[in-house]
C-alpha cells in the first residue's frame, strides 16, 4: 500500500504569510488544506489547496475540518478592530481552533505570533497575541510558536509597499518621533522556512523570526526613499501629529493605514528580536532588486480582508 503524502492545514493559505507557508509545503510534496473566510476567492494556489470555510459557529464542523491533519499552521489573527471583527473575537476564535485541533488529533500546531508579546502590554495587538500564546500552551497539543518581527517581501507585502507608495505619491512623509527606534525586518520566505522547520521540533518551542539586519525606522524610510527614487520630504513629527496624519490618509485611501497602537509599538522598539537572527535574506539587498516596483500600487487591507 502506498502511503499518502502528509496532510497539513494552513489557515489563510490564500493570504500573505499563509500562502508562502503553503507553497513551501506543496513544494515539499505535502498535501495542503486551508481554512478561509473566502474559500472560493481566486488565488494562484487555489487549484493546489483544498479550501474549506472557517466554521467558528459550529465546533463539530471546525473539528471535522482538521481531521487527518498532521500539522496545523495557524496564521489567523486580526490587525485592528473593524466592525464586528475585534481582538477579543480573534482570541476567542483562536481558542476554538486550538480546541478543535486537540479534538481532531492534530499532532502539532505551529502558531504565528509577534515578537515581544506581553499580557501586561497596553497595546491590544501585543496583549492579544500573548493571551493566544497562553491559550495554546493550555490546549494540550504539542506546539511551536514563531514570533516574526516586521515581515517584508512577496507579492502581497503591505507595510513597506505602502511606505514606498506614500513616498512616491505624497510631497511629505512624516516619521513619528526621532525615528531612531529599531526594526529588524524578516523576509516572508525566511518566515515560511522558519515555520516549517519549527514543525519538526520534538518539544514545545518558541522561536523568533527575525532578519539579519537591524536598522532604525528612520534609516528604513530613507533607504526606501533612495531605492525608489522618491522625492518626498521626510519630516520628523510628534507621535500625535503622526496619528492625525495617518487618520487623514486613511480617509483618503479608504483603509486603515496605521493605527495609534501600531505607532506606539513601533516607537517602543517591539519589532526586534533579542535572539540570534534566523532569517538570511537581507532587506537592503532585497530593496536593491525591488526598488523599481515596490509602492507602484497601494495595498488596501480593508479591501483585501473585508470586501
Amino acid at each position: 500500500m502506498v502511503t499518502p503524502p502528509p496532510l497539513d492545514l494552513v489557515t489563510g493559505a490564500f493570504s500573505y504569510s499563509g500562502s508562502h507557508i503553503a507553497r513551501r509545503l506543496l513544494d515539499a510534496g505535502h498535501r495542503v488544506r486551508t481554512l478561509s473566510f473566502h474559500p472560493d476567492r481566486r488565488h494562484p494556489l487555489h487549484d493546489s489547496v483544498e479550501a474549506l470555510a472557517y466554521r467558528f459557529d459550529d465546533r463539530d464542523e471546525l473539528a471535522r475540518s482538521l481531521e487527518g491533519v498532521g500539522t496545523l499552521y495557524n496564521t489567523y489573527w486580526v490587525r485592528f478592530d473593524h466592525g464586528q471583527t475585534s481582538f477579543e473575537q480573534a482570541i476567542e476564535r483562536s481558542n476554538s481552533l486550538f480546541a478543535a485541533a486537540h479534538r481532531a488529533g492534530v499532532a502539532r500546531i505551529v502558531h504565528l505570533s509577534i515578537t515581544n508579546p506581553s499580557i501586561d502590554s497596553p497595546l491590544p495587538y501585543f496583549r492579544g497575541k500573548a493571551l493566544v500564546e497562553r491559550a495554546l500552551g493550555e490546549a494540550g497539543v504539542p506546539h511551536s510558536i514563531v514570533r516574526p518581527t516586521l515581515i517584508f517581501g512577496g507579492e502581497n507585502e503591505v507595510l513597506l509597499n505602502n511606505i514606498a507608495w506614500i513616498l512616491r505619491r505624497m510631497p511629505v512623509f512624516t516619521v513619528p518621533g526621532d525615528g531612531a527606534y529599531p526594526v529588524q525586518p524578516v523576509h516572508v520566505e525566511d518566515l515560511a522556512r522558519i515555520c516549517t522547520e519549527a514543525a519538526l521540533a520534538e518539544t514545545n518551542v518558541v522561536v523568533d523570526a527575525a532578519g539579519p539586519e537591524t536598522i532604525s525606522f528612520g534609516e528604513l524610510v530613507a533607504l526606501i526613499r533612495r531605492t525608489t527614487g522618491a522625492r518626498a520630504l521626510v519630516v520628523n513629527v510628534p507621535a500625535w501629529i503622526m496619528r492625525l496624519g495617518a487618520r487623514a490618509l486613511s480617509l483618503l485611501v479608504r483603509d486603515v493605514v496605521l493605527t495609534a497602537e501600531e505607532i506606539e509599538g513601533l516607537m517602543a522598539g517591539l519589532l526586534v528580536s533579542h535572539a540570534p537572527a534566523l532569517g538570511h535574506i537581507r532587506l537592503t539587498r532585497w530593496l536593491e532588486d525591488a526598488g523599481a516596483s515596490i509602492g507602484r500600487r497601494y495595498a488596501n487591507e480593508l479591501r483585501r480582508h473585508f470586501a
